[in-house]
């Protein structure tokens, strides 16, 4: 069997840019005639005019606050969708909110290439632990899954000992969730001596991947590669069994910019992440996914010669990114608004215990135990997750506008 997905992957560096300028040719030409906010963007711009990749740096970036901006005026998608009709399967929505598009395309969000990387083949049955709740993680994986021929528990989040129980009833092959999550359930599968050892490949998403939780897979077994997915885009980018650096995804073309612009920086220096999507039904064409990263040198040893990207190196914009969801500044400034008794925010993100925490410090005068439950709720019902609340005197707080402090350091 193959090492590779299909010749896609080991096509010459030249070969593949025409391919491209070619592909993002057909989609800017798609995009203006099928999407009425493309019609708009790009009505300045030929697909005749891109001579070769380098020129998509003329057309204009789209950020994700423009995008939620536009859905709040054209609901659902903002314009941005050009899939025909009947093509549009879900509707789900993240945290923003933002809503993303599902369709009857086979392996919608690019799974499939990312499963077959990390030692998924037809036949496996994997254990689907993203979520099916709004959010797309769950759905996409399902689409590159079926793709592959593979079979899917869609497991989902939560519910630990029914998760360290199904895979010991059913015998998964592989996991495909976040790595924390992995773990739990072989810590829970552990205490309550069952036999998950049907595991042995696992790929993970959502947050980092550190040296010592890799090691803790592979001491029980477990082969463990990871991707690089945005509900928007899906794979942008994938680990091979090289695991030296995360290898760009065929179906997308990536540019590393200087934050805050538009304009392309050299490979090696660290930048913003802009991506092309060549998905025909929702074709973001220079979309800035507010995540920093840079390009390496040379290609990878597996033999994929695409370019590689050191992986997720931080963001761009305070946005952060914690146990798979993301947390805006927006969503801390609806915390603070529905407790008059706040007068400053911040959100501390910090990695405990092999585990990512967040606080939310806020200064307050005459706060009482009652305060700091209300606000832990406000917290679960904004942010989607968990945290810890710390009521600090006014001025406790740097002066310094940081409102999402990550201060998350891996071993």
């Amino acid at each position: 069997m193959s090492e590779f997905y299909d010749s896609l992957e080991t096509r010459s560096a030249e070969q593949r840019e025409q391919a491209l300028c070619q592909a993002i040719r057909e989609q800017i030409a798609h995009a203006k005639e099928h999407s009425v906010a493309y019609k708009l963007l790009l009505k300045d711009f030929e697909p005749k005019d891109l001579l070769d990749v380098n020129d998509i740096s003329k057309l204009p970036v789209t950020r994700k606050s423009e995008l939620v901006e536009k859905q709040r005026l054209t609901p659902p998608f903002g314009g941005m969708e050009a899939m025909q009709n009947g093509r549009l399967t879900h509707i789900f929505a993240s945290p923003g909110p933002i809503y993303e598009p599902g369709t009857a395309r086979t392996d919608f969000a690019n799974f499939a290439r990312a499963l077959y990387a990390a030692g998924f083949r037809s036949g496996d049955l994997l254990h689907n632990c993203f979520s099916y709740h709004f959010t797309p993680a769950g759905a996409m994986v399902d689409s590159g899954a079926h793709a592959l021929g593979c079979s899917v528990v869609p497991a989902g989040v939560g519910q630990t000992e029914l998760q360290a129980q199904t895979i010991a009833d059913l015998r998964p092959n592989g996991y495909v969730g976040t790595p924390s999550f992995l773990k739990i359930i072989l810590d829970k599968a552990h205490e309550l001596d069952l036999d998950v050892s049907s595991i042995k490949k696992a790929m993970v998403s959502g947050e980092a991947l550190p040296p010592s939780i890799r090691t803790g897979f592979i001491e029980r077994g477990i082969r463990v590669q990871q991707c690089y997915t945005t509900a928007d885009l899906g794979v942008i980018a994938y680990e091979s069994k090289a695991q030296e650096g995360l290898i760009i995804d065929e179906g997308v073309y990536l540019e590393i910019v200087r934050p805050g612009s538009g304009d392309r920086i050299a490979d090696g220096e660290v930048g913003e992440v802009v991506v092309t999507s060549l998905n025909p039904d929702y074709p973001l064409i220079r979309f800035a996914t507010g995540d920093l990263s840079t390009i390496m040198s040379g290609e990878s040893p597996c033999g994929r010669t695409n370019k590689r990207i050191k992986g997720w190196m931080g963001r761009a914009d305070q946005t952060a990114k914690v146990r798979g969801m993301f947390i805006h500044p927006e969503q801390v400034n609806k915390i603070v608004q529905r407790h008059a008794e706040i007068s400053r925010a911040r959100l501390t993100i910090n990695w405990i215990d092999e585990a990512d925490q967040i606080t939310l410090q806020c200064e307050t005068s005459g706060a009482d135990q009652s305060l700091n439950a209300a606000i832990r709720d406000s917290i679960r019902e904004i942010c989607k997750l968990r945290g810890e609340v710390e009521l600090l005197e006014p001025g406790s707080l740097p002066n310094d506008g940081i409102v999402i402090d990550d201060i998350r350091k891996y071993d």
